[in-house]
């Protein structure tokens, strides 16, 4: 096959990547591993992380249309209340994680939606489930790429004179040849005051498989998993118990402290106000990232609220998943996991009338598809982005640094997860940032651009980055970018280091709904 554009992963970024060229008017050709389209939204259950200014600024247009298009959508085909319909910022799930939790279905709709019009004018082909698996290069260009049926083996090479990795991983970056870097940077490295004092590659955030589950009458208990005993023991050095316990460290203060668990609380969710500047939100396990609020819905509708478990006590350590021989393993232990993590929840923690809800996921064993990536493989980039460069302690009123070549702009606390090198959480407060087009570029690679978690940040400002809305300014600049180049004949390397054409491609992002810059935000 061939494209114009070629874009490897549909997660949020190689979405947005996709209608960031097509936009634009090329003609793409994007691929996707799992099932459903949209990646930490759907295939992998995570409600959206975000900033708490993100009703009014600080994401790119079309990231706003995807929130608006779920609210709508909620609206037109769900039993919402009269208050819920009316309620403007509507939180279906009135979760306290974000101000948008819902079920990952209506995002896979809504994402379809939005490429619908491509698809049917033939200037977009979408292959599922296809996953990179070779490629072909000429120098300092990729030719080719090569993926795989997920279930057939069928194979297929597609040509383009621009590739866009949007995978969750990075799998085009050393299939290749693109430099790259894992885990944990130095401190000598990159000066950050995190930082160890020598390189950990293998040292990543832990992966996590995902969940939901309701609460009804009945004794739903699955079949003991065939690790349970093992997961039940588990008790890391720095947990304070084991890991199968409402009792873990604080991310922010690391001090060991029990969360709640209260299924179909009698709260109001309409109250509900998502803000982590105050609070995590993460006291009462139910509420946390709840994605069915059933008192939103008419009386009748949802037997149970449905909750999301994306908890502490789900997260794998054990091994990284990136660059270690039998990943497919590290999956599956992570997916015991979970699964031992309810079995616990049904018998031991006494809650049986918990029931897990696959069809609100889509998996096949009732968890998430896809495994929750916090950390890829990122490039070697002609700029990276230094925990100096946001840090609250380092900036203070300052504010992040702000670079000449911003293509989008993000905020979220630096929120490293426990790790396979043995670290706790690492929080540090951060400032609203800018994202600058030098961490989208490879050092060497002429026609290979990131498009998600791959950019280049280190393993400590990953933590800031890699949330969906700046995944998703990175997938749309990256696509635009692309296009930008066969529009004019220019390298991005040609984009970022020629004044005149910088000024140009960030003035099409403006006209695009891209934010550049923050707002004065001392009074929010």
């Amino acid at each position: 096959m061939q494209a114009e554009i070629l874009v490897v992963g549909g997660g949020l970024g190689g979405v947005a990547a996709a209608l960031g060229a097509l936009r634009a008017g090329r003609r793409v050709v994007l691929t996707e591993e799992y099932d459903w389209l949209g990646g930490q939204l759907t295939s992998q259950a995570v409600p959206p992380d975000e900033h708490s200014w993100v009703e009014q600024f600080g994401i790119t247009a079309s990231y706003r249309a995807l929130r608006d298009g779920i609210r709508d959508y909620y609206r037109a085909h769900y039993p919402l209340t009269p208050a819920a319909r009316a309620w403007r910022e509507l939180n279906p799930g009135g979760g306290h994680v974000s101000r948008l939790c819902h079920e990952p279905r209506v995002a896979v709709a809504v994402i379809e939606s939005m490429l619908a019009p491509y698809r049917s004018s033939g200037r977009l082909t979408v292959l599922q489930p296809y996953r990179p698996v070779a490629a072909d290069t000429d120098g300092d260009r990729v030719t080719a790429v090569t993926v795989e049926h997920r279930h057939t083996g069928d194979r297929l090479t597609i040509e383009a004179p621009y590739v866009l990795d949007a995978t969750e991983t990075g799998e085009l970056l050393p299939l290749t040849g693109t430099e790259y870097v894992t885990g944990f940077e130095s401190h000598h490295e990159t000066g950050e005051p995190s930082a160890p004092d020598t390189a950990q590659p293998m040292n990543m955030q832990a992966v996590s498989v995902c969940f939901a589950i309701d609460h009804v009458d009945g004794d739903h208990t699955i079949d003991k998993p065939a690790q349970y005993d093992f997961w039940r023991a588990y008790q890391p050095d720095f947990w304070g118990d084991r890991l199968l316990s409402f009792r873990s460290p604080n991310p922010r203060t690391l001090a060991i402290s029990g969360r709640t668990f209260t299924p179909n609380p009698d709260d109001d969710p309409l109250s509900v106000v998502a803000d982590q500047r105050v609070s995590a939100g993460d006291g009462n396990l139910w509420t946390f990232r709840r994605i069915a609020a059933r008192k939103l819905f008419t009386p009748g509708s949802y037997d149970s609220d449905i909750c999301l478990v994306n908890w502490p006590m789900i997260d794998y350590f054990e091994s990284p998943v990136i660059d270690v021989p039998d990943p497919d393993t590290h999956y599956a232990n992570a997916r015991q996991l979970s699964l031992s993590v309810l079995y616990w929840l049904q018998t031991e923690a006494g809650f049986p009338g918990l029931r897990l809800r696959g069809d609100v996921t889509g998996g096949a064993d009732g968890l998430a598809m896809a495994p929750y990536i916090r950390e890829s493989r990122r490039i070697r980039a002609e700029y990276t982005v230094v925990e100096q460069d946001l840090s609250l302690a380092v900036r203070g009123d300052k504010g992040a640094v702000s670079y000449a070549d911003a293509v989008g702009v993000g905020m979220y606390r630096i929120d490293l997860h426990p790790s396979t090198g043995g670290d706790n959480y690492i929080d540090v407060g951060s400032c609203p940032f800018e994202i600058p087009l030098g961490a989208l570029i490879p050092r060497r690679m002429d026609n290979l651009l990131p498009a998600g978690k791959n950019i280049g940040t280190t393993h400590v400002t990953n933590g800031s980055y890699r949330l969906h809305p700046v995944e998703w300014n990175v997938g749309e600049v990256a696509g635009a970018l692309a296009a930008y180049c066969l529009n004019h004949g220019l390298t991005p390397r040609g984009v970022r280091n020629t004044p005149e054409h910088l000024s140009g491609f960030q003035a099409q992002l403006i006209r695009d709904g891209v934010e550049l810059r923050w707002p004065d935000v001392s009074g929010y």
